[in-house]
């Protein structure tokens, strides 16, 4: 009896904590947020090896699974347990009122078998198109989780292709001795034939073919490489406690849900996996992200809403969200917006989050075609270190490049030549980071928008960067800078061009030999500078002769 009672104590303490730490996920958040619950899951439980499952590692269980699930379905719902050991499987294919829970010690593996992955209709990369089936996938659900403290692997490494620039050699020799095909150039190898035709065909188009044929993507289905887990259209979604590994594609991809919790996740991926994404947000509602790790080869958490014209025409912004109390170990960026963002993100809360190592911090991309606006977002207490490009990071001429350019890559043009506005244009305004910390920088920040499309309305207030050089502000139109600090190795700590309506107070710059801000641009216009923040206001304060002489105000 006094056991029960413990027990029931000991439950009643576990709820209340956890609801104490939903409480505090809403605190301080700028915007009005919706309550986002749980799903709701009938209390009933059954084994996935009460129907013919084998966890053994060599059995493959897509079978068990499939009737695992219809024996939960038809009681209207409940738990799909998986014990420890090793499950092989193809696909899995969730259902409403479902959780599929991973018991300590349990590992989800699919098969390396590309049969088992049928080619479905789905968007990738925000476009329309045909890949393999998902190993984790549903649409139009309510109520479905998973959860528990075991691991789902995709056996990614069955589906990639590796670049030779990106592996050691002795990695590089083995990849080639197990078999596969080499690239025309000999820099790229690929598991099979049939990835290379894919390969072959989508140059220059990223991952998406350039066309509709059923049987043209058939004779490439090998490159047609899925997300782990694709969640579609639906409500009430929780992943909570898993480790999700080495994805094909991107690790975890809810698209346009409602009501979606991702917490105390562990979010893996070779840092040399291509697209190897942690997290892809994308047209989704009342989000909150909170207490996960990742540690992948391509952007971590990153929010996004269909691109170019199937973006636009979806229509459907990615708004609502909370993300907090997360790590990034590596990735392309931290927290990513973009590049496809056509429909619009809005109402985003980031905080207590750190990055190390991760090769931008917060990382803002688009380019011209995208059209969408990329609005209310509010960044605060982040910390960051060895950043080897910059923490903060905006990029409204993005081409696919990598922050750190790989061999077969070349710094993104800018054009400064303005074109005409139209839906195609990208925006990004009203954007607030505060509170953040960055060491062992490359540069300290790039803010770069469009000559016909400014940056709007970007907020920096109490910010340490330290960096090789220092921040460049180049067509962007209403700047605040309160309280920021930047320290460089060499070179402005601030550089402004092109840029109007900046207000700067409480600077403080550390180089050698140079001034600390540079004004530059024919375009630049009313930029305000408090005197008191420089000691030698002719010396710190360099201007151009193309600049107005009225342009610089020093109050």
């Amino acid at each position: 009896m006094k056991k029960k009672l413990f027990l029931l104590a000991l439950l009643s303490a576990n709820i209340l904590l956890a609801q104490q730490n939903q409480t505090s996920i809403y605190e301080n958040v700028e915007f009005e947020m919706p309550q986002v619950n749980p799903p709701v899951i009938p209390d009933y439980s059954v084994s996935v090896s009460d129907f013919g499952g084998v966890g053994d590692g060599l059995t493959k269980n897509t079978e068990a699974f499939a009737k695992a699930i219809d024996a939960v379905v038809a009681k209207g719902g409940g738990h799909v347990n998986v014990p420890r050991g090793i499950w092989l499987t193809g696909p899995i294919t969730l259902r409403s009122n479902l959780d599929l829970h991973l018991e300590d010690g349990a590992l989800l593996l699919f098969t390396r078998d590309k049969d088992d992955y049928p080619l479905v209709a789905v968007s990738f990369e925000g476009l329309e198109t045909y890949r393999c089936l998902s190993p984790i996938n549903g649409k139009d659900l309510v109520n479905v989780s998973i959860t528990g403290n075991g691991t789902i692997d995709g056996n990614g490494d069955a589906w990639r292709g590796v670049k030779k620039s990106k592996v050691t050699d002795s990695h590089w020799k083995e990849l080639v001795k197990s078999g596969g095909v080499l690239s025309d150039d000999g820099k790229n190898w690929y598991p099979s034939a049939s990835y290379k035709v894919g390969a072959d065909a989508t140059a220059g188009f990223f991952n998406v073919p350039e066309t509709s044929s059923v049987a043209d993507f058939a004779a490439f289905k090998d490159f047609l490489r899925p997300v782990m887990i694709s969640i579609q259209t639906s409500k009430n979604v929780m992943l909570d406690g898993p480790t999700f590994q080495n994805s094909p594609a991107w690790n975890i991809h809810p698209l346009m849900c409602e009501n979606v919790i991702l917490r105390n996740l562990n979010v893996r991926n070779p840092w040399y996996s291509q697209n190897g994404d942690g997290l892809d947000l994308e047209s989704c509602k009342n989000v909150l992200i909170y207490n996960n790790t990742f540690d992948v080869g391509d952007d971590a958490i990153c929010i996004k809403s269909g691109k170019d014209e199937d973006g636009r025409k979806r229509g459907i912004p990615t708004e609502n969200v909370i993300i907090k109390n997360n790590i990034v170990y590596h990735g392309h960026g931290g927290f990513v917006v973009g590049s496809e963002m056509s429909g619009g993100v809005k109402n985003i809360h980031v905080s207590k989050c750190t990055f190390m190592g991760t090769d931008v911090g917060l990382r803002f991309k688009s380019t011209r075609g995208r059209g969408g606006v990329v609005e209310k977002i509010f960044i605060s207490d982040i910390d960051m270190i060895n950043i080897p490009t910059e923490p903060i990071r905006f990029n409204l001429f993005y081409g696919g490049q990598s922050p750190v350019l790989e061999e077969d890559q070349e710094a993104a043009v800018v054009d400064e030549e303005m074109v005409p506005i139209t839906e195609e244009t990208p925006s990004f305004k009203d954007i607030y980071i505060k509170n953040v910390t960055a060491v062992g920088s490359g540069t300290a920040g790039y803010f770069q928008g469009l000559p016909e499309m400014n940056l709007k309305n970007i907020n920096l207030e109490s910010v340490y960067i330290e960096a090789q050089n220092g921040i460049s502000m180049v067509d962007a139109d209403g700047v605040t800078f309160k309280d920021v600090t930047v320290v460089t190795e060499k070179g402005y700590p601030l550089t402004i061009y092109n840029t109007r309506n900046i207000s700067i107070s409480g600077f403080e710059g550390k180089t050698s030999g140079v001034g600390l801000v540079q004004v530059l641009g024919a375009k630049t216009d009313k930029v305000s500078l408090v005197a008191s923040d420089y000691s030698d206001c002719k010396t710190e304060v360099v201007i151009g002769k193309e600049v107005d002489k009225k342009a610089v105000k020093l109050k």
